[in-house]
């Protein structure tokens, strides 16, 4: 594994300068595709080198799909969770390490709503819009607890978190803990530069190799008090909308796969049409019946999830735009839909990224081609929780009519 945190100088071409901003939901999903075209010339060269992704953070920067979710008169984008989730598959199907970072971000964007007060949330993405920041956060819930302790008027973290997705490349992160004293839960936002925060630079797994996903350790990490989100009074008022940062999360998720088989399958497109040696005594390999009917089957399976997916976008919105107005019942109906979403994007983005193979045949598999990194890349990050459970909710709610009891997981 590199531990060169330098920028680098050409990770993904020359600095680029988009037009105009983008303003509706088509526009900004045409600009996903160029930055994930973008993305794409040099995804496994970049993967092989294993750097920290300055480079690749100042493109979402400069292209403006960071502020996409934040308010106009911030200059930010004012879009919603349907359009979030198409950008997330576009510039996955680019580069899957950067979409799952720019998916990470846009549900960090949307915590404070979630869990802060009405005021910090308006705060917040008044000034995260405004600063063009990039957010991350270190909340492992499977790690051991970090401990918070009062200090005047702010918050001091110590600690440490196995997985920190993005904070080494983040303006602000997110920290959650136990207080000393009383042991209540306390989520805050703290800028990332500080000494507090050390990322350690130890990601060096299979796949989503650029996704800045080791370890923290926190030391002394400081936050404002009133940075502490949904606390009023220094006590924190629970609401049923402070669970829907995993429903959230999870189509994420499912977005995240479905743009790396879509990835996959214009890249193996590509090599077979033009590079391809045909068997069979066929000219082209584009006239064989066995594989016009795997590029036939690969196709039709992430287009119907794909189609469910931006369903399940479009039937979270009026959960969104009213989170005060959730249930537990609605907000669970919901989780089960997004349950749904993941368990068959998960299943075909790892089919898909495996039998491109079969189209492409073995000269493919040389490294300089990179047509594995689409299965390590899926095969990573679909075991971030087993899918296994999501199934259950499914069939728990159509069995039993249950909704999910909220967990880290579901």
């Amino acid at each position: 594994m590199s531990t060169d945190t330098n920028p680098p100088q050409a990770a993904t071409g020359q600095q680029r300068a988009f037009p105009s901003r983008p303003g509706t939901p088509d526009e900004w999903i045409a600009r996903a595709a160029e930055v994930a075209e973008e993305l794409a010339t040099d995804a496994a060269e970049r993967d092989r080198a294993n750097r920290v992704p300055h480079a690749e953070l100042a493109l979402l920067k400069d292209s403006g799909l960071v502020t996409m979710l934040g308010p106009v008169e911030q200059g930010g984008g004012g879009q919603e969770w349907p359009t979030a989730h198409r950008v997330i598959r576009e510039v996955s199907a680019g580069d899957g390490s950067l979409g799952q970072l720019l998916g990470y971000h846009y549900v960090w964007f949307w915590t404070p709503r979630m869990y802060g007060t009405r005021e910090q949330a308006d705060r917040f993405e008044r000034e995260a819009t405004r600063g063009g920041w990039f957010l991350a956060g270190a909340l492992n819930p499977r790690d051991s607890e970090v401990s918070v302790r009062d200090d005047g008027d702010e918050l001091v973290f110590v600690g440490k978190k196995t997985f920190a997705t993005g904070v080494a490349v983040s303006d602000r992160c997110f920290l959650e803990g136990v207080r000393e004293g009383d042991g209540a839960h306390v989520l805050a936002v703290l800028p990332t530069d500080q000494p507090g925060l050390v990322p350690h630079d130890d990601w060096d797994n299979m796949g989503q190799r650029l996704t800045a996903s080791g370890g923290v350790t926190i030391n002394e990490a400081r936050a404002r008090r009133d940075d502490a989100l949904g606390h009023v009074d220094g006590v924190f008022r629970p609401h049923v909308r402070n669970t829907m940062d995993v429903p959230t999360n999870q189509l994420a998720f499912a977005n995240l796969y479905l743009g790396i088989a879509k990835g996959a399958l214009a890249r193996a497109a590509e090599y077979t049409r033009s590079r391809k040696r045909a068997w069979g005594g066929y000219a082209r390999t584009v006239d064989e019946p066995h594989v016009l009917d795997l590029y036939g089957d690969l196709t039709a399976k992430p287009w119907a999830v794909e189609a469910l997916a931006d369903q399940v976008a479009e039937e979270g919105l009026p959960l969104y735009r009213d989170l005060d107005a959730l249930t537990e019942r609605t907000r669970g109906e919901y989780a089960v839909r997004v349950a749904a979403v993941k368990a068959r994007a998960t299943d075909v983005s790892l089919e898909v990224t495996n039998r491109i193979f079969e189209a492409t045949g073995a000269r493919s598999t040389a490294t300089s081609f990179g047509f594995d990194l689409f299965w390590r890349n899926v095969r990573t990050h679909t075991l971030h929780d087993p899918v296994a459970y999501k199934r259950r909710e499914l069939g728990a709610f159509v069995l039993r009519d249950e909704v999910p009891q909220p967990s880290p997981y579901s």
